[in-house]
């Protein structure tokens, strides 16, 4: 009797044991991060003392911080939240007048906490009936370029090539574009560079506004100085935004500047489209001396029944519109520097590296 009762206490103990596990390695909850020290720098650009509300664009450039943030999320005013990767964003007010406004910035973590600041700002537009500002890049924050204006493509669409006879691949890489004192740099290098296992002898960057800025209609200001190596063929042009759907030529394209490779003294503006299902184009060129030692502005004004394309405020280009022609719909900006193809030509023997260089790029309406 003794012997089966001791038994028995064993194997209630064993099965206690063993059935409270969970009590002595109970389960490992999720690390919480909570982003801290945030902090939130909002300017009024032209702002002085004489203006101490801004030049009267309605631009103002914000940069935020935080620990452990992953993420930011800028609310201007009533409207909708923007979402932003690196912190630093612009936003154009575009009310008349004198306005006050709440800027508030929310700081995301890896796990989806969040913590806000904001500032109360007066900001001042101009109050003129010309056209306003509405979107804009000054290139004032060194390193890589911001990903909530810009989106750097590198996948090339024509089996494994880009259009044009091009012999480059783009990049997404700091090497090929990155900012620095005040300016965007899309650097062209000779280098061997694969992806997607097709190997090219040059590397490039080409970026665009596509789904982050697309617009209908306005004035476009780029202040550029161009590369001079033979063979560099620089643009910064526009396509209609519905590409994806209806293809090349059909949603149009419109070129404010594209330099000839063979001269570096020549710029072309042209706009394309489809007649017939065939690529139908009108272009013009304009001299220029110094494109590459000195910077000078490319612009282009664009109506329901024009485009205007200008060197430095003086007008070389014009076509008229109709609703045969499919310049009445969003567009997106892009700026590239391609290496040789039908209008690059021939590389010089010698290139190294070249660059296409960006101060500012302003749209106003």
């Amino acid at each position: 009797m003794l012997k089966q009762l001791y038994f028995i206490v064993i194997i209630l103990f064993v099965s206690c044991s063993s059935g409270g596990g969970d009590d002595i390695n109970p389960p490992v909850e999720p690390e919480v991060i909570t982003p801290s020290n945030l902090v939130l720098t909002v300017s009024l650009v032209g702002a002085d003392n004489n203006n101490p509300n801004g030049d009267g664009s309605g631009l103002i450039q914000c940069t935020a911080t935080a620990t452990n943030a992953v993420k930011f999320g800028f609310k201007f005013g009533s409207d909708a939240e923007v979402e932003d990767a690196d912190g630093i964003i612009e936003h154009t007010f575009t009310t008349k007048g004198t306005n006050k406004y709440l800027v508030t910035v929310f700081a995301y973590s890896s796990t989806g906490q969040n913590i806000s600041t904001f500032k109360n700002i007066d900001v001042y537009v101009n109050e003129s009936s010309g056209p306003q500002l509405i979107w804009s890049d000054e290139f004032n924050d060194d390193g890589a370029v911001s990903t909530s204006k810009w989106f750097a493509e590198t996948v090339p669409p024509n089996n494994g090539g880009w259009w044009n006879e091009e012999v480059q691949h783009y990049t997404d890489r700091l090497e090929n574009a990155f900012i620095s004192d005040g300016t965007l740099k899309i650097v062209a290098k000779k280098e061997n560079y694969t992806f997607q296992s097709s190997t090219k002898e040059y590397t490039s960057a080409r970026l665009i506004t596509k789904d982050k800025f697309d617009f209908t209609y306005g004035k476009v200001d780029v202040r550029a100085k161009l590369p001079a190596s033979q063979g560099t063929w620089p643009a910064i042009w526009l396509l209609g935004s519905n590409i994806d759907s209806v293809g090349w030529p059909i949603c149009g394209e419109i070129d404010i500047m594209e330099q000839t490779g063979a001269n570096k003294n020549k710029i072309l503006g042209t706009c394309h489209w489809s007649a017939n299902g065939n690529n139908a184009s009108y272009g013009l060129e304009s001299d220029i001396s110094n494109a590459s030692s000195e910077f000078h502005v490319y612009s282009m004004e664009w109506t329901e029944t024009y485009i205007k394309i200008f060197l430095d405020e003086v007008e070389y280009y014009e076509i008229a519109l109709n609703n045969d022609l499919p310049f009445n719909k969003d567009f997106f900006l892009i700026l590239n520097v391609a290496m040789g193809g039908t209008l690059g030509g021939t590389i010089d023997s010698g290139f190294t590296e070249d660059t296409m260089e960006i101060d500012y790029i302003r749209v106003y309406q």
